[in-house]
This record gives C-alpha cells, sequence and structure tokens, in this order.
C-alpha cells in the first residue's frame, strides 16, 4: 500500500495506491476531507475507496497521480456549486 496526504486550499487530500488482490497492478483510492475550524469541525466531502471502478494502474505512483487528480475535480466543482 502507498498513500499520500496533501492540503489544498480548504481541503486535505488522501490518496491511496493499494495492490490489486489478483497482484495486476494497483488500485486507486482517495478521501477528500473539508477542513474545519474550531467551532467548526472538518468533515467528509468525497470518498472513493476504488476509483474508475476498480481499473488496475501498472504503478503505484499512476494510481496515486490519478486520485489526486479526481480529488481535484471533485474540489473544483464543489467550489463551483459554492460561487453560485
Amino acid at each position: 500500500m502507498h498513500f499520500d496526504e496533501r492540503v489544498e486550499g480548504r481541503y486535505r487530500i488522501y490518496t491511496g495506491a493499494i495492490e490489486a488482490r489478483q497482484g495486476d497492478g494497483y488500485i486507486a483510492a482517495v478521501v477528500v476531507n473539508r477542513m474545519g475550524t474550531e467551532f467548526y469541525p472538518g468533515r467528509e466531502a468525497y470518498r472513493d475507496d476504488s476509483l474508475a471502478c476498480g481499473h488496475r494502474w501498472e504503478s503505484p505512483d499512476a494510481a496515486l497521480q490519478y486520485a489526486l487528480t479526481r480529488a481535484r475535480e471533485v474540489i473544483a466543482s464543489k467550489s463551483a456549486m459554492l460561487s453560485c
């Protein structure tokens, strides 16, 4: 298992590359949490434990990059909804 964590704006992104059961690549996973404040706790904004319907990437780096790209898309769509 390979994991990465980063903060982008008001969101904390957790990405993962998990070895497939058959040993034929890595499955991408992502969790996006909205960061909170002292008075308003953060909460999960998005989670997908099997991105792209369980597609297998050849390397953990490729799976992590896909998960990060998907997280950024989710954040952008949520930001667009909030600006309306």
